[in-house]
């Protein structure tokens, strides 16, 4: 997409990814802010690691899919991370996160639109 939530592409394509967040323990939890270095990272198919910062990523927003703050146990939030990628880079790729704890997990992601998420957040994107 090259356009929507409020954004548009500096790079080409925003890669939207949407994240059922939960804790893993018993106690409550968040996703650490990206200014520690943890947190949503992209890995294209070359590579090269992307930020969440990447281009005009930022600037994306929609309602259902932008929590934070702490999530308590036996709860979760919609999240998400977008990432503003050249379209050699969105040719599917890893999502890479790293937690407060510096353990790292990685997703193989598609470079094809997947989800049960896709409907709603196209409509939210391009409601702006």
């Amino acid at each position: 997409m090259k356009e929507g939530g409020g954004g548009t592409s500096e790079h080409g394509t925003f890669v939207f990814i949407t994240v059922k967040a939960r804790p893993t323990t018993g106690a409550a939890a968040a996703v650490p802010a990206p200014i520690t270095g943890k947190g949503w990272e992209w890995v294209a198919p070359d590579g090269e690691a992307i930020g969440w910062n990447s281009g005009d990523s930022i600037t994306v927003q929609t309602e259902r899919f932008d929590g934070g703050g702490d999530i308590q146990p036996g709860s979760f939030q919609w999240q998400s991370t977008v990432f503003d990628l050249t379209a050699a880079q969105a040719k599917g790729g890893t999502l890479q996160y790293v937690d407060g704890d510096g353990a790292a997990y990685r997703w193989k992601i598609p470079a094809t639109d997947a989800g049960p998420q896709i409907a709603e957040v196209k409509q939210q994107l391009l409601a702006d």
